[in-house]
């Protein structure tokens, strides 16, 4: 009785360092996470510090998404032998130049995908990868400081796809107007003098213009963690059929060195594009349409997969 009354003592009191030696940990973890919390706030005012200085600040990040399969004699689906992938790739960079009376902003998005899907037991299908996402778009923002948060400013975007039908259509959006930047790295543009050039085959659908030119860009990185998102929206003052819109959202985070995962998606408005590519793609025989019986739906695309940070 008296070993068994032992025993028992001696495991409750295992049991009680152990509870205290885990809580001790425990306190101690929380302590060193504290101090962790208050050198990188500290960190983070010195980087605030260092943005604000005069002089060029540059920086890109981009995401690759990568997935291929191959499958023989599988034969649950419907085509057993098939090789399938795909591939995208995604770029942004910038390049800003801030100084007391003015700025120079610079920034670049690229987004190229190619997908494929080969059936193996079909000779006539087509197996090579095929351009799937294609975005390419570069802008120039010049402003002259009137007060600290406010300028006026003058703007140059392009936008087209490079992998196919390069410049066709290609959009190049120049205008004067003023910019505003409430905080950090939130820049908004609004010019209401801004002329919408569009560069195409098909001149009767796409048509230039004049217009107002609206743009929001947010780029930041903390730490880890890269983001940007830009809004770029021209109205047409002739039609508003010719006025479009794109937004691109991309993040990024470092797992390792450099190395991380990011997405990347994006949404665009363009009725135009919506009517060329009906047109194009018309049963034989059928009626053309127009801007009025054309189904302009929302483009979107998105991208997962490793990230890698410059």
């Amino acid at each position: 009785m008296k070993k068994i009354l032992l025993s028992v003592v001696l495991l409750f009191s295992v049991s009680t360092v152990i509870a205290q030696t885990e809580a001790e940990l425990k306190a101690l973890k929380k302590v060193k996470q504290d101090s962790i919390a208050q050198i990188q706030s500290r960190v983070n005012a010195i980087q605030g510090k260092i943005d604000a200085l005069p002089g060029w600040k540059k920086g890109a990040f981009g995401t690759l998404g990568v997935n291929l399969s191959s499958f023989d004699n599988w034969y649950s689906q419907g085509s057993a032998n098939v090789s399938a992938g795909n591939i995208g790739l995604t770029a942004n960079a910038f390049a800003n130049l801030k100084q007391p009376k003015y700025f120079w902003r610079n920034s670049l998005n690229i987004n190229l995908g190619w997908v494929k899907f080969d059936d193996k037991d079909d000779p006539t299908d087509d197996d090579s990868f095929q351009e799937a996402t294609d975005v390419f778009n570069i802008s120039s923002l010049y402003g002259y400081k009137l007060t600290e948060k406010l300028a006026v400013s003058t703007l140059a975007e392009y936008r087209t796809t490079i992998l196919n039908n390069f410049n066709d259509p290609g959009y190049l959006d120049v205008g004067v107007g003023a910019t505003w930047t409430p905080i950090d790295n939130l820049v908004v543009v609004v010019h209401p003098l801004n002329y919408n050039f569009v560069f195409a085959k098909n001149d009767a659908v796409f048509e230039s213009s004049l217009g107002a030119k609206v743009v929001a860009d947010y780029t930041r990185s903390i730490g880890k963690v890269s983001f940007k998102s830009n809004l770029s929206a021209f109205y047409s003052y002739e039609n508003s059929d010719l006025s479009n819109y794109t937004w691109i959202n991309s993040f990024g985070y470092t797992l390792w060195k450099n190395i991380g995962v990011g997405f990347e998606f994006g949404l665009r408005g363009n009725k135009q594009e919506a009517l060329n590519f009906a047109n194009n793609n018309l049963a034989v025989g059928a009626t053309e349409l127009d801007f009025d019986t054309v189904d302009n739906k929302l483009q979107s695309y998105y991208l997962v997969g490793l990230n890698y940070k410059f």
